[in-house]
């Protein structure tokens, strides 16, 4: 259809304004031009009576009087008939326009809604796989029913609009091999103010090796060309959330309990715990054979305490010495029936409650015939845990005996938002919180009356632990995302892999469907659709693909801008959503699970702008489209893209495969969260030009040097290299002789060092990390390379290393770029303790506890918290918790990169740190070993740092190096021998040496003061042609440099972080016949060019090279071949510059000399030119007492900051503990309360106040105990919290059915324990957060720590003002900026 009709009336949607030429009818989100009711139809009653009757002609005649009184009368009756009729019609009209109006205030289209359009005609094409369909000009069609066809184009103004009901009755599924939407074509699926409200399906059909392909798109896809419209609106639900409470594996706190034997003679017998389900005593009662087990048995069930469950399954055969006492003890305490009767061989089964009585009791008995079972005894009886959580005990006997616990009707989840518009029969997955990413789960939703807003209930028994709580201060709430939408596209999928669609990695079909949006389209906005079974292991077919569409924003002529929102992407096979040569789009609220290659992919490094909010990516695999989508056997395997015989190499090429791949700085990520991929969670990457087809753009900034758009409040977990990871590149050119590697191979060449618009002449721009969540990932919590770059407000938990940082690049063309982390968190073993399987492959016992944990790579790797590569790095006002190493593993605070041939700066400093309780390691130099190897690469040797105000070692102003580093040392220096440390005073720098044509090439350099402990370098890569040396050095201090092979004949040395003034001297041992040319100049790194050359020229002795220092002297010893000269720095450097503002000071020494000896001065050197060792900076003293004001401010950090936490302590000790004076404790948000009486303390605490507010502190001793009840039932506060410990074993705490409104979902069994614990609430909500820790006579619960929300709404308080909310700030700020 036209835009207008012929008779010029207005089209039913209007066009947005982005400046395309085509029309469409197209979509304004939400505008639908208002329709009018038709006119009142005329009433059935005529307006008006033209007909008078005419009155019968009389036959005698009337005087003029009486004819005239005829005529009044007669006028009279007309006018009265007009009246009469006047009203009549009158009323009808007015009936009839009310009747009108009602009908059309109930049936009147609602003008947001497309498929409410009038002009409109229901479509019906029926089921005809051969149907090709074009919808053109004039056509426009509500499909109101199933319909396969061959293939829908949808052009020249032609529309399809799926047809919906307002009680979402209707359910089309639509089949067809591809749609394509172009020029001014629209197909519309609801709309963004007019949600569709039933199902709708569109199966996307065929075969890759069969039907036509075509251009551009290919097969099986939803195209939109220049001038298409795509608008597809689902209804809205709550996308994805975090759990509220940890989610067991079996559904219960304790695992499931299940035994099974065969002939295990007697009465088996399990007691459990009636209020957690958790399996408390397993014995067996030999009472066919034994009265001695008989009367055992009665004693056994004698002490049982009341409530406990008790379930007993004969074994073979119990009744032969089953005494009477024992059989009346079973009858009394468990209410059993059949017990009195039980003879030879009969199967029998019981669960029942000690002291329940009859009605508690469920048994069954089955009588022994013939030499063979009557049958399965079985017994079975559903209970529930004082959380709420519906189980059964079953036991059964027959020739084999067994029991069983496990949950029933279904498992209830705990969540973090309101989640009413997930319902039952939606299917969600809930995401691993370990280092696999395979222990995702997928569950259907239950209806779950009961419910609250916050709970659902899942049909499948979950078989992993997914954390559902704060832990040591790190938000490791598993995600729980919605995969459920009413509007699904989905490929239709063979039964397992066919043709040529790499079999040899998958064996199920990939060849599913796919969307894509090409340049100048209309208007395409998809919200709450489900994409499942999308994408193809083919380039370009991906579930949604925006296809070089270059601006979508306001910048494009797009208003409303271009989004996706609410998608959810599961069990696809090529990615999640592809931004290529797309700027400005926002992705919102979105899931991709299970997918194949990266996910949420920016593609040619062109791509600016984008934002991508509140996205959730979990469970990424391998692909095979690029290089960085392989494994390790793909990797290896497909080579029909590299040169000749290369072999590719998986660590260095490939094995990069992100949920978040970011091609170019310039886009913003807030609050996504990356919940498990084969390799990273996010990576940023620096393309040094335009990739695919994108090629031969001419980018205004180089992406390595633009400055990082926002990054915010993103959490990463459970990938193996690295849940944060910036640095690389990939190769920009084909496999050649020269570089045989595959295009798009990963490639270390690009280093992100950000400037002011992206011009390196101007200043640094600091890339913030602002609030970066990273847990249990297997090697790097977050590996950042580059400079400027800020961490901050950050927690790294159960990573192998929490965070490394490494500069962007090396001497010279480094500039000195800085890197600072700050106002973090690092915990090295959590109280995450995580669960085997899922393909987990590593478990060890902890440092702390010894419990059994999983663990990163394996049990011997030695987990860090902050690694150091080569710096300069930063590390100031963060905490460490938890490190401490075991007999197989160093698990240390700070560390550095193992095997590392690189440089390290001393300008690395740390300051304001804070060790927690249970850090053994603060830092760890290496020691040869496991993964360490021999320790003896250059950076091994050289790994130093700054500890400014002595919070690491206590020594202030204080340098820390390896303790057999001698070039660093004096006599005062202080040895930390766990460390393998030594802490030093003085003034550090760096030389630079460098050589020409020297491959394999050993220097050693020794310090005047220690030539018996020389430092052996090899050299940054010793097969290069020019080998690198850079050894730390402590100022005004002399050394001598030797070589392993002839001297080289070219050498320069360049002075690093060296300040004005700052000298050493060097002697450098060459054959004695040498002669030598010395130049000084400036080197600077831009251009490669020298200034201010000067020439060295010798003198006559060492004497008078002391004397004449500050000139370009040198002087060579001809008798131990020792060519003298300082290196005194002549300018002054700026900032972390390695050099200095006039450029980097390099002094160059070419020799002549035809000897090939090996040029070792050594022997000759010393002991003459040794020098007693001298302190030239005084060792500080120790400090004493706690470091003031270090650490992180922050206690909690999590990923809905806009919550406050209250950190809350229990310490509750056991018999032994409180014998020696130990006392209870609660802490509350760092202040502690303390109780050494026997009995009970509470402490009520205002739930509305920030960041707390004591409002009663009430102690019971063990007389008053039985108090505690009215005082639970009637003294709180509504708005309260409710923190409960007891101390000391109280024989009964009749507290139990007070605790219910508090929290508890059944009152608990509370008698005799060692020790209570309850976190309850007052008012008419149950938070998640109440709980219930109880331990055995004698035993107390140790330290439980847990994080209590403040302020919520369902709590009733009151607010000043709304919440403020930087993560939708910042996403309103990023709109405003498109």
């Amino acid at each position: 259809m036209h835009a207008t009709d012929s008779r010029g009336h207005s089209p039913a949607f209007l066009q947005p304004q982005n400046g395309n030429s085509h029309r469409s009818s197209g979509y304004v989100p939400g505008k639908v031009v208002p329709l009018r009711p038709p006119p009142p139809p005329k009433s059935q009653a005529s307006a008006k009576f033209t007909s008078i009757r005419q009155e019968p002609r009389a036959t005698f005649a009337f005087s003029p009087e009486e004819h005239q009184a005829q005529r009044d009368s007669r006028k009279q009756k007309r006018h009265k008939n007009t009246f009469i009729c006047f009203a009549i019609t009158s009323f009808s009209f007015f009936v009839a326009l009310a009747v009108i109006l009602g009908i059309s205030s109930k049936y009147a289209p609602d003008e947001n809604c497309p498929d409410q359009n009038p002009r409109l005609r229901n479509w019906d094409p029926g089921q005809d796989s051969a149907k090709h369909v074009v919808i053109k000009e004039g056509d426009m069609f509500r499909l109101t029913s199933d319909a396969t066809v061959n293939s829908i184009v949808i052009q020249d103004g032609g529309l399809l609009v799926f047809g919906d009901d307002k009680d979402g009755s209707r359910n089309i599924t639509l089949r067809t091999r591809y749609i394509l939407i172009k020029d001014g074509g629209a197909l519309h699926i609801g709309a963004e103010k007019c949600r569709y409200k039933s199902k709708a399906t569109i199966v996307l059909y065929g075969k890759s090796d069969e039907g036509e392909s075509m251009p551009t798109f290919g097969k099986k896809f939803i195209g939109v060309e220049a001038g298409g419209t795509l608008e597809l609106h689902g209804t809205q639900k709550a996308s994805w959330t975090l759990l509220a409470r940890t989610l067991h594996s079996s559904g219960l706190t304790f695992r499931p309990y299940a035994f099974e034997k065969d002939f295990s003679r007697g009465l088996n017998v399990r007691v459990f715990d009636q209020d957690t389900a958790r399996n408390l005593e397993i014995a067996r009662f030999d009472t066919h054979e034994y009265h001695n087990e008989s009367r055992r048995l009665q004693e056994f069930l004698r002490v049982l305490e009341p409530g406990r469950i008790v379930a007993i399954a004969v074994g073979d055969s119990a009744a032969k010495s089953l005494l009477q006492e024992t059989i009346q003890m079973i009858q009394d305490r468990l209410g059993s029936k059949l017990i009195q009767g039980l003879s030879y061989r009969q199967a029998w089964a019981l669960v029942g409650v000690i002291d329940g009585g009859s009605t508690s009791c469920n048994e069954s008995v089955r009588n022994y015939e013939n030499h063979s079972s009557g049958g399965k005894a079985l017994a079975r009886r559903e209970f529930y845990t004082v959380e709420g959580q519906k189980f059964a005990v079953t036991a059964y006997s027959e020739w084999i005996e067994g029991f069983r616990v496990e949950v029933v009707d279904g498992v209830k989840l705990h969540l973090l938002d309101d989640v009413s518009s997930w319902k039952p029969g939606d299917q969600i997955v809930v995401a691993s919180t370990d280092y696999s990413m395979y222990q995702a789960e997928e569950f259907t939703l239950l209806p779950c009356p009961e419910c609250s807003r916050f709970q659902i209930k899942a049909k499948e028994t979950p078989q992993f632990l997914h954390m559902g709580e704060i832990i040591d201060g790190v938000d490791m709430r598993a995600e729980v995302g919605i995969l459920t939408r009413n509007v699904v596209i989905q490929g239709e999928m063979e039964d397992s892999c066919y043709a040529e669609n790499q079999c040899q990695f998958f064996d199920y079909d990939t060849f599913g469907g796919h969307i894509m949006i090409r340049k100048n389209f209309t208007s395409v906005h998809l919200s709450y659709v489900e994409l499942k079974h999308m994408g193809q292991q083919h380039l370009g077919r991906y579930p949604v693909h925006f296809h070089l569409c270059g601006d979508v924003d306001h910048k494009g002529g797009y208003r409303p801008t271009t989004f996706v929102d609410g998608l959810s992407i599961h069990h696809s096979f090529s990615r999640c959503i592809t931004v290529h040569g797309t700027n400005g789009l926002l992705i919102k609220d979105t899931i991709g699970f299970d997918t194949l290659g990266h996910c949420f992919f920016l593609e040619d490094g062109v791509e600016q702008r984008n934002t991508l909010f509140h996205n959730l990516g979990l469970l990424t695999k391998p692909g095979t489209l690029l290089p960085t989508d392989r494994n390790n056997s793909m990797c290896t395997t497909m080579r029909e893209k590299v040169f000749g015989s290369y072999v590719p190499v998986p660590a260095t090429d490939c094995m990069a495969v992100s949920t978040f791949w970011i091609a170019h700085p310039n886009n913003n990520l807030i609050s996504n969260a990356a919940a498990g991929s084969q390799d990273a969670g996010i990576w940023y990457l620096f393309h040094k030009e335009p990739t695919g087809e994108s090629t031969g753009l001419q980018l205004l900034a180089k992406p390595e040097l633009t400055p990082l758009g926002i990054f915010y409040n993103n959490r990463v977990h459970s990938s193996f290299k690295a849940g944060l990871f910036i640095d690389k590149g990939v190769k920009t050119s084909n496999a050649s002789a020269a570089d045989p590697r595959e295009y798009l191979c990963l490639d270390n060449s690009a280093r992100f060092r950000p400037h002011q618009d992206a011009d390196p002449e101007k200043p640094r721009v600091a890339a913030l990390i602002d609030r970066l969540i990273a847990f249990k990932n297997n090697d790097n919590g977050a590996w950042v390379r580059g400079g400027d770059i800020v961490v901050q407000n950050s927690a790294f938990a159960d990573n192998g290393i929490g965070l490394t940082f490494a500069s962007d690049g090396s001497f010279p063309s480094d500039e000195g770029s800085s890197q600072e982390v700050s106002e973090s968190l690092f915990v090295g073993e959590s109280r995450n303790y995580g669960f085997q399987g899922g393909q987990n492959k590593y478990a060890g016992t902890g440092g702390i506890d010894q419990k059994l944990r999983s663990l990163p790579r394996n049990r011997t790797f030695p987990i860090r918290g902050f690694q150091i590569y080569d710096g300069p790095i930063h590390l100031t006002r963060c905490t460490f918790k938890k490190y401490v190493p075991t007999p197989d593993r160093y698990t240390s605070a700070i560390g550095f990169l193992m095997k590392n041939s690189w440089q390290i700066t001393p300008r690395n400093n740390i300051s304001l740190v804070k060790f927690g309780p249970h850090v053994s390691l603060n830092v760890f130099f290496g020691k040869p070993g496991p993964w360490f190897e021999d320790c003896e690469l250059d950076g091994d040797k050289n790994s130093i740092f700054h500890d400014i105000d002595g919070s690491v070692t206590g020594y202030k102003d204080a340098y820390v190096g390896r303790m057999d580093n001698y070039l660093i040392r004096h006599p005062s220096c202080v040895n930390i021998t766990k460390w393998n440390a030594v802490v030093c005073s003085g003034n550090y720098a760096q030389v630079y040496v460098q050589t020409w044509s020297t491959q394999n090439l050993t220097m050693t350099i020794t310090r005047d003061e220690y030539p018996s402990n020389p430092m052996v370098l090899r050299g940054i890569n010793q097969k290069a042609a020019f080998p690198q040396y850079q050894p730390v050095i402590m100022l005004e201090k002399g050394y001598t440099i030797h070589w392993n092979g002839p001297a080289p004949r070219t050498a320069f040395l360049y002075l690093i972080n060296f300040n004005k003034d700052d000298w050493i001297r060097v002697g450098l041992c060459y054959p004695s016949n040498t002669s030598f040319q010395v130049t000084f100049g400036f080197l600077q790194r831009h251009n490669g060019s020298l200034s201010r050359m000067e020439e060295y020229e010798p003198v006559r002795s060492l004497e008078e090279l002391q004397r004449r220092q500050s000139e370009r002297k040198f002087y060579f010893d001809s008798g131990t071949g020792l060519l003298f000269l300082y290196l005194k720095a002549k300018s002054h450097r700026d900032g972390h510059s390695y050099c200095s503002s006039q450029g980097c000071e390099r002094v160059k020494i070419q020799a002549a000399t035809d000897s090939k000896d090996i040029s070792n001065c050594m022997a000759k050197a010393y002991p003459q030119f040794y020098r007693k060792p001298s302190v030239l900076k005084q060792m500080p003293s120790m400090l004493k007492g706690l470091c003031q004001g270090c650490g992180t401010r922050q206690v909690v950090f999590t990923s809905d900051p806009h919550t406050s936490y209250l950190p809350v302590q229990f310490k509750s000790p056991n018999k032994a503990e409180m014998q020696r004076g130990d006392l209870s404790i609660i802490s509350v948000n760092g202040t502690d309360f303390t109780f050494r009486s026997i009995g009970a303390f509470l402490l009520i605490v205002d739930a509305c106040s920030v960041p707390f507010r004591l409002t009663e502190k009430k102690v019971f001793s063990l007389a008053d105990v039985s108090r505690m009840e009215a005082y639970l039932k009637t003294g709180i506060p509504p708005r309260s919290i409710v923190l409960l410990i007891t101390r000391g074993e109280i024989k009964q705490l009749n507290i139990s059915d007070s605790l219910v409104p508090l929290g508890l979902a059944k009152p608990a069994y509370l008698d005799n324990k060692g020790s209570t614990v309850f976190l309850g609430f007052s008012g008419n909500f149950k938070p998640s957060w109440t709980k219930l820790f109880t331990s055995p006579a004698g035993q107390g619960l140790g330290l439980l720590e847990q994080f209590i929300p403040l302020q919520l709404d369902e709590y009733g308080c009151q607010r000043a003002g709304s919440v403020r909310r930087r993560d939708l700030e910042l996403l309103r700020q990023t709109s405003k900026g498109h």
